[in-house]
């Protein structure tokens, strides 16, 4: 939600709109407009918690859920699509591997994204 609140302010500042975006990866095996009842209620809830932190800041923001094979590609789609000028990502601090990692969500829009990209990375939890 630090994410949201960031692109609030910045949209404010610029009288922008804030699109909020949650994506659901669809398994290859399934077909991609499947049902996927627990993943929906999720990003439901993340829809919902995410229109709450923009109205505690004064701000209105639309939202979707998308199904997508990969995250990152329906991500850099939406942002085309809309006309975006910046990608707000928040991220997790990840160590699979005992070093920092960004992930492939991240890194695959941080390549291919068209407009400015910001990471929002969470505080590190120890």
């Amino acid at each position: 939600m630090q994410a949201v609140a960031l692109a609030c302010d910045i949209a404010r500042g610029n009288k922008g709109k804030v699109y909020v975006v949650h994506v659901i990866e669809v398994k290859r095996n399934l077909p991609l407009d499947a049902q996927v009842e627990p993943e929906e209620a999720a990003g439901e809830e993340i829809l919902s918690k995410a229109q709450q932190a923009s109205r505690e800041q004064g701000f209105n923001v639309e939202g979707e859920i998308l199904q997508a094979r990969e995250a990152g590609t329906a991500i850099v789609d939406e942002a085309v699509n809309l006309e975006a000028g910046l990608i707000i990502m928040g991220t997790g601090y990840q160590r699979p591997f005992g070093e920092f990692q960004f992930g492939k969500v991240v890194e695959h829009v941080m390549r291919n994204a068209q407009c400015e990209v910001w990471l929002c990375r969470h505080q590190v939890e120890e």
